[in-house]
């Protein structure tokens, strides 16, 4: 943790001739775009993995039918699919999973009050007039919604909330917009469920775009800081797979992904 706390402070020690007292909030800003920069393979790889999920989905099928009855061959038949194509249908977890840690150390960086026996001077900083190891109890003790701390925490809910809502339409658009996919594909065999995966899939898809909201929820329990990190990471995934999902117009070529 102490690597990371060295990190912050020097990004924050750079910035703060611009952003006085607000720079250690810009430099989590920016320390999580580069870890979300290196995450960007990763992301890639979720979504050639979405994408050879959609395209397997009428062989899925016909595995389905030609192991019917034998759940032992339809798994072996199913992962040596996946192999071929070099694809896995967990890929797309990959970026949420890594991220984890990522988020787990900024929080404790945040609440710590000492760091490697010596003191969490990062406590001391802000954002604007709230403490960045403040949480949004403390901003409604002190001044209330519309205080001064509480507009900051107003703000990130709002931008919160916008990135939300962006994600949650985009991929409704997106879902209604296939025509095939592993739920489809396993209505077509006439026995929805026996493709592996293939449920799983479709609840996933269903109520991952609904957990976007759940950072709300988050934002309000833990320290600003990892609100910060937090709308700063939904943000770049709402961008990201924007750009990567983007369309070709017809005729167009598929996205190259090395």
């Amino acid at each position: 943790m102490s690597v990371f706390a060295h990190l912050v402070s020097l990004f924050a020690s750079a910035l703060e001739p611009i952003f006085a007292a607000s720079a250690a909030a810009v430099a989590i800003i920016l320390f999580t775009l580069c870890v979300r920069l290196a995450l960007h393979p990763l992301a890639r790889a979720a979504v050639r993995g979405e994408k050879a999920r959609a395209r397997l989905a009428p062989r899925l099928a016909e595995l389905q039918k030609k192991h019917k009855g034998r759940p032992e061959r339809l798994r072996k038949a199913t992962a040596e699919l996946y192999a071929d194509e070099g694809s896995s249908p967990l890929a797309g977890c990959l970026p949420m999973l890594v991220q984890l840690p990522v988020f787990l150390v900024m929080y404790q960086l945040f609440s710590a009050t000492e760091i490697g026996g010596r003191t969490n001077e990062l406590l001391g900083h802000r954002l604007f007039a709230a403490p960045l190891g403040g949480h949004w109890a403390d901003a409604m003790g002190d001044g209330g919604l519309f205080g001064a701390q509480g507009l900051v925490y107003l703000a990130l809910f709002a931008l919160m909330a916008a990135v939300a809502t962006w994600t949650y339409l985009r991929s409704r658009k997106a879902a209604a917009g296939v025509p095939g996919g592993a739920a489809a594909a396993s209505r077509a065999s006439g026995a929805p469920g026996d493709v592996p995966g293939a449920q799983a899939m479709a609840s996933m898809t269903k109520v991952l775009p609904l957990l976007s909201f759940g950072t709300l929820i988050t934002a309000a329990i833990v320290p600003l800081a990892a609100g910060l990190y937090l709308v700063t990471t939904t943000a770049w995934t709402a961008a990201e797979r924007a750009w990567l999902q983007r369309d070709r117009g017809p005729g167009g070529p598929e996205e190259s992904t090395p």
